[in-house]
């Protein structure tokens, strides 16, 4: 047998010259033409930051308080009992952040100010607290007898606590006008830094119940703070945002809103000394049934009262929008009621490809819509109307996308 050298190099190998790789598709026939485009797709306008999120420059003091309030926690408490502390207080924030998502599911606020609001709580109002506490303890000494013990808890706590977690409802109604609509607004940005203020506390109480009582004090704290009150410093602060809530209601501006806020801090100090004062003075277990379980069960029926008057709100706004031919009747009615949204979704699901995401954000655009006419019939905005015409650009947008065959 006789070796021919030039077959060996006419052979074909797995990467041919005329193709990249071995896994490379050969072209059989010449592809079709695309047609030019008869217009380009019209970009969707993005809302602007300006009036919806907070200055930076806050974000960077609380960095500078947060690395402070650390250091506090591992140099008092030690790092073992600091992160108990923490892991058990993360299941009580959980919850209250879960029943707030409900709260805040009609118009959902923007996530930066979500973030903000319990790093406020958390963070600032936290060290507010501390701060004074450490000055007036150095001017005034340790509150060491039953008297003094008793006066910091009904008196001092309540007003240095509640005016540390207002001020930061306040900044949100200052530097985040454009989504501070109302009173659920309020509520939700109350609740959202309360949660926050338990959240630490609460390391702080399950540490020190772990180092001088072990599983057993810890267990007993955790009962007391995490199942049977994880919401009393949620309640006593959303008390100051729905005041300020009332005050956006009804057009008032920074300057015009102290008086109510002022009002709202008044508020959640009486609940907030009424609660420390039924643990530290009278019986604890004949107030909580008789005064604070009541005053939940009004502040939830509350809640949804406030709810409903948003919705018909919503389906006043979005049917002046279908009058003018931009929506069906139906289709107000159904972004307007929970169940009407809820039957949307579940006809979104059946569609083709399950368009149950284009359905939530055609809802999510539809509310804005409203709430921005909202602001703009009140006047207390002046870019309402320019953002009346930014999203329902982007409403008409996601429908269109929904209705696609």
């Amino acid at each position: 047998m006789t070796y021919d050298d030039g077959a060996a190099r006419r052979r074909p190998g797995l990467t041919p010259p005329e193709f990249p790789s071995a896994l490379a598709q050969p072209r059989h026939a010449a592809p079709a033409l695309i047609p030019a485009a008869t217009s380009s797709p019209a970009a969707l306008p993005v809302a602007p930051r300006r009036g919806r999120s907070a200055p930076v420059w806050i974000g960077g003091v609380l960095v500078l308080v947060l690395v402070a309030l650390v250091g506090y926690f591992l140099s008092a408490l030690g790092p073992a009992a600091s992160l108990i502390g923490m892991i058990l207080a993360l299941i009580p924030l959980a919850g209250v952040l879960v029943a707030v998502r409900i709260v805040d599911r009609w118009e959902p606020e923007p996530t930066g100010l979500v973030v903000f609001a319990v790093a406020w709580g958390a963070i600032a109002a936290v060290g507010i607290a501390l701060g004074v506490d450490l000055v007036l303890s150095m001017v005034l000494g340790p509150a060491s007898t039953p008297a003094g013990q008793a006066l910091s808890a009904i008196v001092q706590a309540p007003i240095v606590e509640e005016f540390g977690k207002g001020l930061g409802v306040y900044l949100i109604f200052v530097t985040a006008r454009r989504v501070f609509d109302g009173p659920v607004d309020g509520i939700v940005y109350g609740a959202l830094i309360g949660a926050g203020f338990a959240f630490t506390e609460n390391i702080q109480y399950f540490a020190v119940s772990f180092i001088e009582g072990g599983a057993a004090d810890t267990t007993v704290t955790f009962f007391m703070r995490g199942i049977l009150s994880p919401f009393a410093h949620v309640m006593f602060t959303s008390v100051t945002g729905f005041a300020l809530g009332l005050a956006a209601r009804r057009c008032a501006d920074a300057r015009q809103a102290v008086g109510p806020w002022i009002v709202g801090m008044i508020g959640a100090t009486v609940l907030h000394a009424l609660w420390n004062g039924s643990a530290v003075l009278g019986d604890f277990w004949a107030l909580y049934l008789t005064v604070q379980v009541p005053l939940f069960v009004g502040f939830i029926l509350g809640i949804i009262a406030l709810r409903r008057e948003e919705s018909r709100l919503t389906r006043r706004r979005l049917g002046e929008y279908a009058d003018a031919g931009w929506f069906t009747v139906q289709e107000a009615d159904m972004l307007a009621t929970r169940a009407g949204r809820k039957a949307g979704l579940a006809w979104a699901a059946s569609l083709r490809g399950d368009r149950t995401a284009l359905m939530k954000g055609f809802i999510g655009e539809a509310t804005a819509l409203a709430a921005a006419r909202q602001r703009a019939i009140s006047g207390r905005d002046p870019q309402a109307a320019q953002d009346e015409r930014m999203l329902l650009q982007r409403a008409t947008a996601a429908r269109a996308a929904l209705f696609a065959p």
